[in-house]
């Protein structure tokens, strides 16, 4: 029953709760949980990431990465559509999607990806992304636990905020997230070096790091330090 499932979960959100392990532990539990090899929270809004909440391990952490960089995978299908987006077999999807995602991932050790919304009513605010390194689909019982467990994060980022000044991020966020302060200020840098909107400026900075195989961050620093810029000359 849903109450049970919740139960368990806060359970297991209790071992070791404190301010600073809060958000960790978030990413921990939703793998335990679901028994998956690993998760991730990514924040979002509108149709931009805006960073990661947390990673259980390495792979977690790239597959928030990738998604970051190439803004495709399912935490971003799964934002923008609402609802979970599920690919049990990486590797030889029914329908093959997300060309420029899938090879890392599958060279990372993921087989199979699960994104799941986080939502409160009908705002979003991101999504859960888990991923297992065999093939397979999810049992009723892990759906089920991926949906409470989305439920579980979105609540906690709200109340996390609540505590927060009107326009500010609360410290917690702040402090324990990864919210890529420097992609975004090196997209306003891109905007005003091409003349283009900053939507535009974060697609050519997504296109730059995937012709160059780098991540965004990286580009953002050199970006940033102004050791790259986003002219015509520079792009040649």
């Amino acid at each position: 029953m849903p109450g049970d499932r919740l139960a368990r979960i806060l359970a297991l959100l209790a071992v070791h709760n404190d301010s600073h392990h809060n958000l960790a532990r978030l990413c921990d539990v939703a793998a335990e949980a679901v028994s998956m090899n690993g998760a991730g929270f990514m924040l979002m809004s509108g149709e931009t990431s805006r960073g990661s909440l947390c990673s259980s391990n390495e792979v977690s952490a790239l597959l928030e990465d990738l998604q970051f960089t190439l803004g495709e995978g399912p935490c971003i299908d799964a934002f923008n559509q609402a609802q979970p987006v599920l690919e049990p077999d990486l590797a030889d999807p029914a329908t093959p999607r997300w060309l420029a995602f899938s090879p890392p991932a599958i060279k990372a050790g993921v087989a199979a990806v699960f994104g799941f919304p986080i939502r409160v009513g009908v705002v979003r605010l991101g999504s859960l992304n888990l991923y297992r390194d065999q093939p397979g689909d999810l049992t009723d019982d892990q759906h089920a636990d991926s949906l409470v467990m989305a439920d579980v994060a979105a609540r906690t980022v709200i109340a996390m905020q609540s505590e927060a000044a009107p326009g500010a991020v609360a410290h917690e966020l702040e402090s324990s997230a990864d919210f890529r302060f420097s992609v975004h200020q090196a997209s306003g840098m891109v905007s005003a070096q091409l003349g283009v909107s900053v939507g535009e400026a974060l697609v050519r900075m997504r296109a730059y790091a995937f012709r160059n195989n780098l991540l965004l961050d990286d580009i953002a620093d050199d970006i940033v330090a102004r050791t790259l810029r986003f002219d015509s000359e520079s792009q040649d």
